[in-house]
């Protein structure tokens, strides 16, 4: 840049604010106003009163990271809305005492997450590395076996690379763009894995490896919807499915949700919790209004981070476009997944040479794992579990997964000091499913509808995400996404 640059120059200008929020403000690139208005009244020198530049609908991960690059950028005009009575999302800690939590809802991040990572690091949030030295005890029926894995599933490597291959070709923020979309469309993983010649005994373990990543069996995954997700993991189906250097390989100190609760203090009265939207009218206008339980919110522009299932439960006015309100009705939600932890004195299964993973074939546990504090002070073993295999009544679920536990790792898991159990289908209404176990076909007829804005509504999300998509690293990256679409188009009203 030469010296005879002017800092006022509206090139310049417009340039600093798209690629830098942070002092978009300051230059005048983005001028909105440093008003900061609560819902319902109107800061001094408000020109509006009762309107706020953004709402954002959604305080988990995607939300929050919205209104705090606002609020850095000087759009302090923002609300936040909430319908349940915490921050967070789909991710959730449990308090198991002694100044402990475990995670009871998403809580990895991996190789090639930078969003996540970064925000941790912003937030000055640690991490460590998931537990799996030792070995993971597999069962079925009587039988147990003890294997080093290594960090892995035990995944075939041929068939992994084999996909790994056919996921260049899929791009992850866009699989219905790909070159191959109505070949790959049609199939679901499960028709093509059965024309790879697996062997019986491998069968289960490719069920269990989908049911995780995906949320369902490999014969209701969309094919092209996984090598979307692969696509993401750097091509490299390992690094998606494995433990060791990839997307479950490193945990957050103090539980994945410390990362929303440090955000909502971050932007204080600006989030509003027990404030559920049940109507959007005049999303089409130039102010649109939000109708609550507990009143009305007038915004310029709204920020929708909630996955499609929800954002279907809400009443609009006029009626979305055929295409995103057909995109709403079909997306998947029937995977809420349901998750246990046990809590015990110690870790006692490390003393064995056991890494606390356990895989049970034919039973009620999916995948078992060490999910202890990064000092091993005390043991958890947090397992996801098939729930028509496992009672609703706790103290009977409780009891099936000890003995379980002894089978795989000794007697000593018989003697748990507590028992949490969180099944997503039925703890809140806000939480329909948790991953979405996209079905063949659904990209080639939804995929265009998903994330142009509607109006003056902005969609966010994990699911929107141009990698990670369905991670708490694609929540953070639409996050950041909604934000700066909001930003231009307030600038360009």
């Amino acid at each position: 840049m030469s010296h005879e640059s002017r800092s006022d120059d509206p090139s310049l200008v417009e340039r600093r604010g798209l690629l830098k929020l942070a002092g978009a403000a300051a230059v005048g690139a983005l001028s909105l106003g440093n008003a900061s208005p609560r819902i319902g009244g109107a800061a001094d020198g408000d020109a509006s009163p009762g309107i706020v530049d953004v709402a954002i609908i959604g305080a988990g991960l995607a939300g929050l990271t919205a209104a705090r690059d606002l609020v850095r950028s000087g759009c302090t005009s923002v609300a936040v809305l909430e319908a349940r009575d915490r921050v967070g999302g789909r991710t959730l800690n449990f308090d198991v005492g002694g100044g402990h939590v475990s995670e009871v809802g998403g809580q990895w991040i991996g190789p090639g997450q930078t969003a996540v990572a970064d925000l941790a690091r912003e937030l000055n949030v640690g991490t460590f590395p998931t537990y799996y030295d030792g070995k993971t005890t597999i069962l079925g029926g009587n039988g147990r076996v003890e294997i080093d894995l290594h960090g892995t599933f035990g995944t075939d490597e041929a068939l992994a690379a084999k996909l790994s291959k056919l996921s260049r070709d899929v791009p992850s923020g866009a699989p219905w763009t790909s070159s191959r979309v109505q070949e790959l469309d049609k199939l679901s993983v499960g028709d093509w894995l059965a024309k790879q010649s697996i062997k019986p005994e491998d069968q289960n373990g490719w069920n269990s490896s989908i049911g995780l990543s995906g949320g369902t069996f490999p014969a209701k995954m969309g094919l092209l919807h996984f090598l979307s997700m692969i696509n993401s993991a750097n091509c490299d189906y390992e690094q998606l499915d494995s433990i060791k250097n990839s997307a479950q390989g490193t945990r957050l100190v103090g539980g994945s949700q410390i990362l929303s609760t440090k955000l909502a203090e971050q932007l204080g009265e600006k989030v509003r919790l027990s404030f559920p939207i049940r109507r959007i009218s005049g999303w089409d206008q130039e102010v649109i209004t939000l109708h609550s339980d507990r009143g009305e919110v007038r915004a310029r522009r709204v920020i929708m981070a909630l996955s499609p299932p929800l954002c279907n439960q809400i009443q609009y006015e006029p009626a979305l476009p055929t295409a995103r309100a057909a995109l709403h009705r079909a997306w998947p939600a029937h995977s809420p997944a349901r998750k246990t932890a046990m809590v015990y004195a110690r870790p006692f299964w490390r003393e064995k040479g056991l890494n606390g993973h356990v895989l049970q074939f034919g039973g009620p546990i999916i995948w078992a794992w060490d999910n202890s504090p990064p000092g091993g002070e005390i043991g958890i073993i947090n397992a996801f579990v098939t729930n028509a295999m496992l009672p609703t009544d706790l103290a009977e679920a409780k009891k099936i997964q000890a003995d379980i536990y002894a089978q795989a790792l000794g007697d000593e898991a018989l003697s748990p000091v507590s028992y949490h159990d969180r099944d997503w289908g039925f703890a809140d209404p806000w939480t329909i499913t948790c991953v979405s176990a996209i079905p063949p076909g659904f990209w080639s007829v939804h995929g265009a509808a998903l994330k142009p804005p509607c109006g003056n509504l902005i969609w966010a999300g994990t699911e929107t995400a141009d990698i990670w998509a369905g991670y708490m690293d694609g929540a953070v990256r639409s996050g950041h996404q909604s934000a700066l679409e909001a930003l231009n188009a307030l600038r360009r009203a």
